[in-house]
């Protein structure tokens, strides 16, 4: 309910509320002076320009396996924009995990930046797969369940969170057939992606219908059907998101 890009929207995490900062290109309350290094080095390394650490519910520990090039790119198109005037609105998180020193240490823990490494075992389209759904897409950010300190379980990608967006549950979408999308065809996927429509005829909602109208839904038929061939060669997780019960499902 604002200008696009401009910033405000709240996010409700259980660490507290975070506010999305303006992205527009106005040279004052946007990021409208960054350089192209200012914006890799917030992309791929989760820091300002001022040099201060950027709180990871920016899914930077995700874009940081982007390619300079894309990058670059996105901070072209960004830059193509209209500029908007509007100021940040501050975070309000609880302590002590405003206190944005200690964002130095978590990266420490938890935060490997790096390009996408292509795997050589795997086909190009699944390689390609792979890179949208955990750089360009980060849906990993929202599908996977976190720690209590906030950092995804690596073991658990994709298999879903009771602790998403809004605190509502986030589904599992790796391949198993209980609790994720084992049972779902391409085609299945191919409607979601492309109009939010479920099997049962139901649509998504909330985040997701954003991301299907602003992300997927824009993905060419090549790019699409590799997202969608990267996703049903996941390990299969059982985790039922309603209950928590998770193990290892084997097929």
């Amino acid at each position: 309910k604002g200008a696009p890009l401009a910033g405000g929207r709240k996010l409700k995490t259980p660490f507290g509320d975070f506010y999305t900062p303006n992205i527009t290109p106005h040279a004052e309350t946007g990021i409208g002076n960054w350089t192209d290094d200012n914006f890799i080095a917030a992309l791929g390394q989760g820091i300002a320009p001022g040099g201060s650490h950027y709180f990871p519910a920016f899914p930077y520990p995700s874009y940081a396996a982007m390619t300079k090039r894309d990058m670059r790119d996105l901070r072209a198109y960004l830059f193509s924009l209209p500029s908007v005037a509007r100021a940040n609105t501050p975070h309000d998180l609880n302590p002590p995990f405003g206190w944005r020193f200690l964002v130095m240490f978590w990266k420490i823990m938890f935060f490997d930046s790096g390009p996408f490494e292509f795997d050589q075992d795997k086909s190009d389209a699944r390689n390609r797969g792979a890179y949208l759904a955990t750089a360009l897409g980060h849906c990993g950010e929202c599908h996977t369940p976190r720690n209590p300190l906030g950092a995804v379980k690596a073991n658990m990608a994709f298999a879903g969170s009771r602790e998403g967006p809004e605190g509502g549950s986030i589904p599992n979408i790796t391949p198993d057939k209980e609790t994720g999308i084992g049972e779902w065809s391409e085609d299945d996927l191919d409607t979601l992606f492309t109009m939010g429509m479920l099997p049962d005829g139901d649509f998504v909602g909330g985040e997701m219908a954003d991301v299907v109208f602003n992300g997927t839904s824009r993905l060419t038929p090549v790019d699409r059907k590799a997202l969608i061939e990267f996703l049903r060669a996941l390990p299969a997780i059982n985790n039922d998101v309603s209950t928590g019960a998770a193990s290892k499902s084997v097929d």
